[in-house]
């Protein structure tokens, strides 16, 4: 007889998913991961079904109409059009259209329709031809949260009560009465202020917000553009996880990253990312402050370095709450569709959380001074010269040593010949707006 699970009710965390990522990935089968996470095996495979990302198969070197029956195919001539043709018209690329028994390749791959249903712990899926899915945790909860915020949107009231809360609300709020007074005259209303509010807004009742007198006075929050607006991305991912984290891994190499804007009206920024156990800073410059530069700097050095090299190097991102890092699912995963990093977030309004990349700041500021020096004029390779000083200048917290030195001895040296950097000799160090002079004056 066989023991029943015992389940719970509750939605997947992201925590849930990651467990079944990483069962998967060993190739658990699925009544393995879900004793450990004490859900039906039902719910796994549902859940798996409904989030695994599609990827489609490598067409490199693939015919654009393959026959399904090419392989035992040894027909010639079909086309009658070419008499004196010897080949075997499977090798014509226009035997598709003159065959009658052709059959389209159908590239989906039949391990997919049964348990685990995704290639994650395949042995064969680095030189498999066919159409591949994967699950990823970071996607599934991203899809999960969206899903769930949809689900909720709308008004959750029947045609019927709408129109009698039409009937008592619209007369009165016309009358010049304020929605407080109405709700607290009538008893019978079970639905707060802030939601009549919402629904006069939605264009629900007969009355708009121009009945209002005060409403139209007041004007519309705005939230941060440059923070993330979708908080559901900081669930598991919070300064106090981190310290959670860190306490069961404390020998886990930790890189801050951050963004280092110029003065008003001007458009590039500089992307960092310091590299704490050597104390070393390299700095990007993008476009704009926006995540598509952020997620297409990560793929250079993942495409560059490799994804194995990109996880042993930065296992572990610390940054703020910016706009420009709110696309976690790209930062984490890889060219390749592997997770190549975790990322974690810094609370609201609290920068001393990452410390070592703050105090490093100070350095650019001393050769761009904040205010009154742009990065628009500048290139990548002015950006080089200047991150080529700034770490090669000697550290009382390294005992004198500067993080070139240490770079050396604790980074890939595939990063480093990435990173283009050149150590500059201690006299030669210059740390004031004269290694740019020219090219950073907001009035050049």
């Amino acid at each position: 007889m066989s023991m029943k699970i015992e389940t719970n009710q509750k939605h997947m965390t992201q925590d849930n998913r990651v467990v079944i990522e990483k069962g998967l990935d060993a190739s658990k089968p699925l009544s393995a991961i879900a004793a450990e996470l004490g859900k039906d095996p039902t719910t796994i495979s549902k859940e798996i079904k409904k989030h695994r990302a599609f990827q489609e198969h490598n067409k490199f070197n693939e015919p654009a109409f393959r026959c399904a029956l090419a392989r035992d195919c040894h027909k010639k001539h079909v086309c009658s059009t070419e008499l004196f043709c010897k080949r075997e018209c499977k090798r014509c690329s226009k035997c598709h259209t003159y065959c009658k028994d052709y059959v389209p390749f159908d590239y989906s791959c039949p391990k997919t329709k049964k348990a685990p249903y995704v290639c994650n712990g395949c042995s064969k899926k680095s030189g498999c031809r066919l159409d591949k899915f994967y699950y990823r945790a970071t996607r599934a909860h991203k899809e999960y949260k969206t899903i769930l915020v949809e689900s909720r949107a709308g008004i959750n009231a029947s045609q019927e009560k709408i129109k009698a809360l039409d009937d008592i609300i619209s007369p009165l709020v016309e009358n010049g009465q304020s929605v407080y007074t109405i709700l607290h005259n009538h008893p019978e209303i079970t639905q707060c202020e802030k939601t009549i509010y919402n629904y006069i807004d939605a264009g629900v009742f007969s009355v708009g917000n121009m009945d209002l007198p005060k409403k139209v006075t007041y004007k519309p929050r705005q939230c941060h553009r440059t923070e993330i607006d979708d908080t559901g991305v900081f669930e598991g991912r919070t300064y106090k996880d981190l310290q959670n984290y860190l306490r069961e891994y404390p020998d886990t190499k930790i890189t801050e990253m951050d963004t280092v804007v110029g003065p008003e009206g001007s458009s590039k920024v500089l992307l960092t990312l310091h590299f704490c156990n050597a104390d070393f800073m390299m700095a990007y410059l993008l476009d704009s402050k926006e995540s598509i530069g952020v997620e297409k700097t990560f793929d250079r050095i993942n495409k560059a370095i490799g994804s194995h090299l990109f996880c042993k190097t930065m296992p572990l991102i610390i940054t703020d709450r910016g706009g420009e890092f709110k696309h976690l699912e790209t930062l984490e995963c890889g060219i390749d569709n592997i997770l190549r990093t975790s990322i974690y977030y810094c609370d609201p309004m609290a920068s001393w959380q990452k410390p070592h990349c703050e105090k490093n700041h100070e350095y650019i500021r001393k050769i761009c001074p904040k205010t009154i020096t742009t990065f628009d004029r500048l290139n990548q390779n002015d950006v080089n010269l200047m991150m080529s000083h700034i770490n090669s200048s000697c550290r009382e917290s390294l005992g004198g040593l500067t993080p070139f030195a240490l770079a050396k001895m604790m980074l890939p040296k595939e990063l480093l010949d990435f990173f283009g950097l050149k150590e500059i000799p201690a006299d030669e160090v210059i740390l004031t707006p004269a290694l740019l002079k020219g090219k950073i004056e907001v009035n050049a």
